[in-house]
Order: structure tokens, then C-alpha cells, then sequence
């Protein structure tokens, strides 16, 4: 199947989003689709399967104008969207998840489970993976359920499979894998987009990238036509001189201290300090135990044993709040589900932890909220029409920089973030990287736990690399590198 589509435009309200994009796919290619947060990607997908029409522009499948009513509807023409939040049943088996709305029933209606179960093993070894078909969704992987959505694409026999942001959840192993199957649908003519801000990915598995920036397209290359630093400036429309910002860190008095943190079946005896003025990078292999140590410390998990010392005085943190009262903010991975209130305007969101301090009497002064939310949407230069826009309207990239810029507003001594860039863009990365760098310069103590081991080296003063729910070792700045994080993360020395 080969895609065609030109001079796409689509306005929402007074806000035009796509501003005539050309994009083209062919058979059997992997196509990176890049930009920054809110250029335009996913409305352009979202464009071609249906699930917005395009205002103006023409859309070719092999040649023939083509409009699809619906994402279903694209979806029995060929093409799929594995959108990046996964559209799992978490109560249902894998396989009963494969079959949604396409369940095989007998003359009677009834179900044919020896039918669905073989089925699914035939695709699954088509590609070459293994799936846990009677496991409930919920208690799987994100990459076992990532892999179940491309195998739920598969069985519509997909020619073109569209992935956002499919590695953000997964642990390396189970990126690798992706990887794999993308080579081999690729062998079986099916085609692939990718959007992905992970250059690393985009480098190593994509034929072609197309850039987009502020609603048009701005270049189609060759993967080896292009390079790090010009992708950049074509995404970002100027040059970024470094990836990462100088750090010169000042160190001040101990901010937190874990005296032997444990909880038990999930981590033990993890004991590190953090100092004002410090970035102390966490890393380590996903389901290691990273985030479950910050959600202890934020009081979203209660301790078994162990104390924490905020300052040299111990500290019982039992609930968020208390988290909060101490100077304690979290900025949780998922933030769909617990660092945003989807359908709270922008502003309700900047603002739902500092309501204390904006209110008197129980009331909020809506004046000094306000202002309190255009400062830090300046400062995080959060992309939006109006602070009165509901925020699951913005793009992922900028939903992350509401949620962060919630928490600086609290004015933290700590700052806990855990992935705080996973599906934000370049430009918009490096902005939260010089934020980190401006609050530590005031004082601030952060813990930055990522997966991505560029960003642990090129922004953290010191590593703490955990590895099966205990501290496996600890690196400075000046020794540390991916071969040495890598070998304590998997057991080694």
C-alpha cells in the first residue's frame, strides 16, 4: 500500500494545526515522523485514519482519493493507529483482547475459543514472539501489551501499522524486540510510521524521516541523508549547540537522606543522599524498583521499614499532602493518570497543588491564580491557545510541562522527577534541562530517575544505579559512562 497525502490542512476553532502538509509512505518503508510537541504529527495521522477529517487536501491510498468516515473504518482498509496511550482492556485476557468486536462465534453465537487461541499462536509465530494469551492485559508488561496491540493490528491483516511513541514504557529488552518485528513486517511489505523524539531509534531502524514543525512539513530525507544536529535545527527551526546544558553544580547541606528505605517484595535497604543544589540521577533496568522507591518517598506507597530524613530530622511521610507540606514535589511517570486531571482546564492543573497558598478563608483568589499559572507557563513555555483549554487537548510534550510546572510551583526543596522527558521533543528537553539547571542553582535537590542513559549522564551529578530493588552501586559524574550504569543495572560489578 502506498500513501499519499498533500496539502493536508485542519483547524480547530481558531487554532490551525496542520497548514498544508505533504507526506508520502511506501510499501514496506519504516517512516520516522518527527517534530516538536504540538507540530502537528499525530492530528495528521489521526487526519489520514478517519478520526478527524481534513479541512482542505486530498489523501491517496495506491493512487485513489480516499476519505475514511472512521478509524474503524480505515482500520478494515488496511491501516492501523497504535496510539501511545495503548487501547488495552486490562480486565480481559491478552486474547480476549486480540478479538474485540471480531470475535469468532459458531451457528449459535456462542464463542470459538479453540479458534481464537489459534489464530493468535499462528500470528504470533508469523513474527516471531510469544504472547501470554490467558494473562490478564493488566498484569502484563507494557511490552507484552504493546506487542498484542501489533499482533490485534496484524489480525486485520494491516499493510500499514502507525506506532506513537511505542518504546517510551519499554525496558531495552523489550525495545529490542519491537525493533525485530518492525524489520520483519517490513520483509512482509507492511509499512511502518514511527513517531518518536529518540533520535538513537530513528537512526538505527527508519529508512526515511519526514520533519514537520508549526503545521508543515519540512523536509524528506533518507535516514543517511541526515544527521543529529540538522534534524535538530529543522525541528526546532534554529541551532541547539549542546544537547545538554553546562552543569557547575554549588552543593549545599544534605537535603534527604534514605537510611535502609525498604518495602517489602519491591525494595530493600536503599540507602542514598541528596544535597542542595545536586542532581542525583537513578537509574537502572525498568522494574528494578526505581519508581516505587520515589513513590515512598512521596508518600504514595508506605514504607515497611527503614527511615527517611528530610533536613537530619526524620521524617514519617504517610500521604501526598504531607509529601507536599514538607517541600516535596513528584512528577510521576504516568502522568495521564496521576499527574493530570484530564478533563481540568490547564490552569486547575498548574495550580491544584499550590491551591493552599493562592486561597484565603477557603477561597481562591482567581486574580493571583492567574498570574500564578501565566508565570510558569511562560517559564515552561507550554504551547496553548488559552490557560482555560482543557488540558488532554494539549500534546503529550506539553501535558508533561503542566504537570512540571505544577510542581515547581509548589517551590520544592526536593523535586522528584521520574521520566520527566519521555514523549517530549528535543527542543522542548532541552528547556527542561535548563529549568533543572536554574532551580538547583536556587537550592533545589532533584532526583531524576530515567531509562535513558544519555540523559542520566549528560544532566545527573551522581548515579545511584539500582538493580532488583537494591541499591547496586554508585557513580560520580567523572566516572560514570553507559558501560559502567549498564553493568551494575544487569548484576555486575
Amino acid at each position: 500500500m502506498e500513501i499519499k497525502l498533500h496539502n493536508i490542512h485542519k483547524r480547530f476553532g481558531s487554532n490551525e494545526v496542520l497548514c498544508g502538509v505533504d507526506f508520502q509512505l511506501q510499501a514496506g518503508e519504516i517512516h520516522a515522523l518527527m517534530g516538536e510537541n504540538g507540530a502537528g504529527k499525530s492530528t495528521l495521522m489521526n487526519v489520514l485514519t478517519g478520526v478527524h477529517q481534513a479541512d482542505q487536501g486530498q489523501i491517496l491510498i495506491d493512487g485513489v482519493p480516499t476519505n475514511y468516515s472512521s478509524a474503524q473504518a480505515a482500520e478494515n482498509n488496511g491501516i492501523t493507529f497504535i496510539h501511545q496511550e495503548l487501547n488495552i482492556w486490562p480486565n480481559l485476557s491478552i486474547l480476549d483482547n486480540l478479538f474485540v468486536g471480531k470475535e469468532p462465534c459458531n451457528c449459535l453465537g456462542f464463542l470459538q475459543q479453540s479458534k481464537m487461541r489459534q489464530l493468535a499462536l499462528a500470528k504470533c509465530s508469523e513474527i516471531g514472539i510469544e504472547l501470554p494469551l490467558d494473562k490478564l492485559a493488566g498484569e502484563c508488561s507494557v511490552g507484552q501489551q504493546q506487542m498484542a496491540e501489533i499482533v490485534k493490528a496484524l489480525m486485520t491483516n494491516a499493510q500499514v501499522i502507525i506506532m506513537d511513541e511505542p518504546t517510551a514504557a519499554l525496558t531495552e529488552r523489550e525495545s529490542a524486540k519491537l525493533f525485530m518485528v518492525m524489520r520483519e513486517l517490513k520483509s512482509r511489505k507492511v509499512a511502518v510510521v514511527y513517531i518518536s523524539h529518540r533520535m538513537e531509534e530513528i537512526f538505527a531502524n527508519c529508512d526515511r524521516v519526514t520533519v514537520m514543525r508549526d503545521g508543515v512539513t519540512v523536509s524528506t530525507r533518507l535516514i543517511g541523508e541526515t544527521n543529529f544536529n540538522l534534524l535538530v535545527r529543522e525541528m526546532v527551526g534554529r541551532e541547539l549547540n549542546d544537547r545538554f546544558p553546562l552543569r557547575s553544580a554549588k552543593l549545599g547541606s544534605e537535603v534527604l537522606r534514605l537510611d535502609k528505605l525498604s518495602q517489602a517484595g519491591k525494595f530493600e535497604d536503599i540507602s542514598f543522599k541528596v544535597h542542595q543544589g545536586e542532581i542525583l540521577g537513578i537509574a537502572g533496568l525498568m522494574g528494578a524498583g526505581r519508581s516505587e522507591i520515589m513513590r515512598t518517598i512521596s508518600g504514595l506507597e508506605p514504607a515497611s521499614s527503614g527511615q527517611i530524613y528530610l533536613h537530619n530530622q526524620a521524617l514519617k511521610i504517610k500521604t501526598p499532602l504531607q509529601a507536599i507540606q514538607n517541600g516535596i514535589g513528584f512528577i510521576t511517570e504516568n502522568r495521564r493518570d496521576e499527574g493530570l486531571v484530564l478533563d481540568f482546564s490547564i490552569s486547575d492543573n498548574i495550580s491544584l497543588a499550590s491551591t493552599a497558598h493562592l486561597s484565603k478563608y477557603g477561597i481562591i483568589n482567581s486574580q493571583r491564580e492567574s498570574e500564578f499559572v501565566a508565570d510558569l507557563a511562560q517559564r515552561l513555555a507550554v504551547k496553548m491557545s488559552s490557560a482555560q483549554l482543557a488540558v488532554k487537548q494539549l500534546s503529550g510534550g506539553n501535558q508533561q510541562k503542566v504537570v512540571i510546572a505544577k510542581w515547581v510551583g509548589i517551590k520544592p526543596q526536593l523535586l522528584i522527577m521520574d521520566e520527566p522527558t519521555r514523549g517530549v521533543d528535543v527542543g522542548a528537553k532541552r528547556e527542561i534541562y535548563q529549568l533543572m539547571n536554574d532551580l538547583t542553582s536556587q537550592g533545589v535537590a532533584i532526583i531524576m530517575v530515567s531509562s535513558e542513559l544519555p540523559e542520566v549522564l549528560g544532566m545527573s551529578d551522581r548515579v545511584v544505579v539500582i538493580h532488583e530493588g537494591k541499591v547496586a552501586g554508585e557513580l560520580d559524574r567523572a566516572n560514570a559512562n553507559q558501560e559502567k550504569i549498564m553493568a551494575l543495572a544487569t548484576g555486575g560489578e
